[in-house]
Order: structure tokens, then sequence, then C-alpha cells
């Protein structure tokens, strides 16, 4: 039976001639440099946050004025293409969120006003809620989804290297290391995100944009190789409950379907870990004899105060529960270190489900993104033997990277140890996947943890903070009752 089902667990399902796995941000912003300087009729960006001071091929500092910088070559492009439509529709962040960032990207419509590029701050959410869909589309003809944004505190490389004076920032300061996931995609599915930022653009300033026209020419960047040739790409999304609006909480169904689905290993990358209604889900396959494996790479500590207050303690909660299901020894969890052992941030928002269904995109395991923030996800559900080989290739190059192995060495380990947690089991020589050992909570901190501060779960949960936690593990018992009820009839 199908996981990805239209109407359903996705929005739509469309075809793509190429889809490619982009593993951090290296890949990303090289990719879309790529396929920028290629667009002919239209660059639309979807983002989180975004700075125009962010360097696509950091080498280190050369000054205030780097060519590389983005916001220098949109406009460039946009004056030197009159043809060329040049949109950019952000998030109107909080201004605590703003004012972590130097106020970008509010600071972005100075640098972009008198010029070409259309810039568009969005507020266009409920009260508390953002927009953290990730989206770029060029021409219609390719469009890049995923985790991450466009700002100057992302770029990485798969090595995360201790020291690397590429991940320089505009005060000549680095940043830490940092993950990252995105999916490119062509064809009808690229066409399909096109229709998404147009819907999105409609909301936020009232204007119809249609497609733009076909003006021919193939964006996708030469020096990336796909990985699934011919298939389909399903869209999955979250948008809150807003004016006239209802919700959409694809994400969250597809994730609970994907967890209901797997037969041999869950693969699990995200920033955050929060949501009751997974952990159950993943609880009771772990509760199964013969259920899959569950392995989460997450990252250490939140990098906020404020997120380790509430996402990392409640997180802690969460693996707590994780561990008592796992009467089988199927469940590990970790935090990926550097060669000298500094944490590194994982910000993706990835999982594998066997070697079957692939999805990337910019939904955390929280509750926040199965039903109040706006999310997009790309995923693929494969039945035939060779697009079967990619996806498990995909996985095994995401766990290798951590430990500085290759895929290819993972999959071998996988079929000697009996598994990815066998594999990276033995792998692991050098200790750079951590364990994660919850610490114990105080009451104070048990209260926060219960309660999901600052993680509702849909719009009618985030004034009932007081309510969250019965209304929360209400639905988490109804879960596990209906995944027992699937698990009899297997």
């Amino acid at each position: 039976m199908k996981v990805l089902v239209p109407g359903e667990t996705c929005w739509r399902t469309a075809r793509a001639d190429r889809a490619a796995f982009l593993i951090d941000n290296e890949a990303y912003f090289s990719a879309a440099f790529d396929a920028i300087q290629k667009a002919r009729r239209s660059i639309l960006l979807l983002g989180w946050g975004f700075d125009p001071r962010t360097r696509l091929f950091p080498d280190g500092y050369d000054g205030p004025d780097d060519p590389d910088e983005v916001g220098r070559i949109l406009v460039e492009l946009a004056s030197a293409r009159p043809e060329l439509d040049v949109r950019l529709l952000i998030w109107k962040s909080a201004l605590p969120i703003a004012a972590s960032q130097e106020f970008f990207p509010h600071k972005a419509r100075k640098w972009f006003k008198d010029t070409p590029v259309k810039f568009v701050l969005d507020d266009q959410v409920p009260f508390g809620a953002c927009h953290h869909q990730k989206v770029l589309v060029i021409d219609d003809r390719v469009a890049i989804s995923g985790g991450g944004d466009i700002c100057v505190d992302r770029w990485d490389t798969p090595g995360h290297l201790d020291d690397d004076e590429r991940r320089i920032m505009p005060k000549q300061e680095c940043h830490a290391p940092r993950h990252e996931v995105m999916m490119m995609v062509d064809g009808a599915a690229a066409k399909a995100l096109g229709d998404l930022f147009r819907d999105r653009w409609a909301l936020a300033t009232r204007e119809t944009l249609a497609p733009p026209p076909d003006a021919g020419g193939d964006p996708w960047p030469e020096h990336v190789p796909a990985a699934l040739i011919d298939t389909d790409i399903s869209i999955a999304r979250t948008v809150p409950r807003w004016r006239k609006q209802p919700t959409v909480e694809e994400v969250r169904k597809l994730t609970l379907a994907s967890i209901a689905d797997a037969k041999d290993i869950i693969y699990l990358e995200n920033q955050y870990f929060t949501s009751p209604l997974y952990a159950e889900a993943l609880a009771a396959r772990l509760n199964e004899p013969d259920g899959p494996e569950v392995v989460l790479i997450t990252t250490g500590h939140a990098p906020s105060w404020f997120d380790r207050a509430t996402m990392d303690r409640a997180r802690g909660a969460m693996i707590w529960r994780l561990k008592a299901a796992d009467i089988f020894g199927r469940f590990r969890v970790y935090y990926p270190t550097t060669p000298n052992g500094s944490d590194v941030i994982v910000h993706s928002k990835t999982s594998v489900f066997d070697d079957r269904i692939a999805r990337v995109g910019s939904a955390n395991l929280n509750n926040r993104s199965g039903g109040f923030d706006t999310e997009v996800e790309l995923a693929v559900e494969c039945e035939d033997e060779a697009s079967r080989m990619s996806i498990a290739a995909f996985r095994d190059r995401l766990v290798g990277h951590f430990i500085g192995y290759t895929g290819d060495a993972i999959a071998k380990a996988r079929a000697d140890h009996g598994g990815l947690a066998g594999a990276i089991d033995a792998l692991n020589r050098d200790g750079r996947l951590v364990p994660i050992v919850p610490e114990k909570l105080g009451k104070f901190a048990e209260w926060l943890a219960a309660c999901h501060l600052g993680d509702p779960s849909d719009v009618s949960d985030s004034w009932r903070v007081g309510r969250r936690r019965e209304r929360l593990y209400a639905q988490a018992r109804r879960l596990v009752n209906s995944l027992r009820s699937r698990a009899a009839g297997r």
C-alpha cells in the first residue's frame, strides 16, 4: 500500500526527470549559484531567513564587497536581464529572532531598495507562528528545497572541520560546524514548487502571479549528478489555520504513516525531537519483536538558551520514553562531533524509511512543524531496485560522513553486522557520533518539558499551555491504539 497519497499524506505528486540530494551547504550554495546564473525568466525564493551578505563560495575574508555575496549576484543579474523576474518572499521574523540575526532579513529591504529585485517580508501567519518553508525555484524548471536558509552562518562542507576559515561571517568571526540537507528536482515537480511560491506570494501581497513563460534552457547544474531518474516527487506541507485557510497537516500524517509502514530501518536526522505523537509511534514499533531499527541523529545541545530550556528538555523526555520501549535493543540516538570533538549543529530535517521512502524538507520532529508553522517537504517512494539502491546509498552516505567513512563502507558494515545500528557500533571507533543520555530533570525542568513551552501543535493549542500536555498525550494514546491494531493485522 502506498504511503504517499495526494490529498492525505501529501499535497501533490509530480514527475521529475532528475532528482539529487545535496549534503551540506557547500553543495547547496554551489548548485544554487549555477542554477541562478542560467535563469532566463524567474528566480523565486521562499525562506525562514535570508541575508544578502551570504557568500556562496567563501574562501576567507576578502573585504566588505565580496563578489560572491548572494545579494550582489541577484541585483546584478536582475539589472543585466530586464526579462528576469527575481522575487524573494521571506518570513518577517519576530524581533528577538531578528536581533539574533543582526536584524536580517529586515535590513534586506534597504539592501534591495531601488533595485529590480522584488523583496517582501511575509507576516501572514498566526501570532507566534513562522513561515519555515525553504524553496528556490528557477524558471519553473529546477527547484531546490530542504532545511537550509541562505544566511551567513550556514555554509559548511561534509568534512565538518574543527577550524575552517571558509565558515567566515561578515564581522570576520567563524561560525560553528553545521549539517544541512537539500533536495533538487526538475520538470513538473519544479513547477509544482513554483506554484507553492505563487500561492504564498498571493497571500502575502494579494498579487496573483502567472507561471513564467517557457524560455527553454536547462538550469540544472552540470556538476550535480542525478541520484534518481524519471521519478515521482511528492510535496507535503504544513499550513496553520489562518483566517479562512484551514489547517494542513500533510507532514504530520506522512511522518506517522512512514513510521507505521517501515519494516527494517527508520533513520531520522533532525534539529528537534519533541513530539509525543512521533515518540509514541516509534515506541510502538520498538515494542514489536520484529519491528524496525530506529536511529536518530540530532544536535547535542540547542545553540540558544530558550531552546535549551524548552526543546532540549522536552527532547530528553521523548528519548527516555524510547529507551524504555527499546526492549529489543534497536534504538540509537546520537549527536555528531568534529574530528577533535566539537559539536556539529544538526539543522537538517531528513528521514529515510527502509530503502523505499526518502524525505527532505523544512519540518522538525516537534509539535509546531505539524500544524502551527508553514513547512514543506519533498518525498520519494521507490519500488524499483535501482531507485531503492539510490535511497539506501543516500542514507549510508549521510551516516558515513558523520564518522569519516564512505557510504559503501557503511553498506558493507550493515551486511556484516546485521543492520544500521550494528554498523555504527562497529565503525564509530573514534566516537564522533556520541550517544545522547538525557539529563535528569528537576521539578521546574519537568514542568517546562511537560508544557512543551514554545511548541504548540496547532493554532487552537497555542494559547492553552496549561492543557497542552493533556491534549498531546491523549492524541498519543489514540495513536498507539491505532498502531497496535495495525500491527495485529500484519
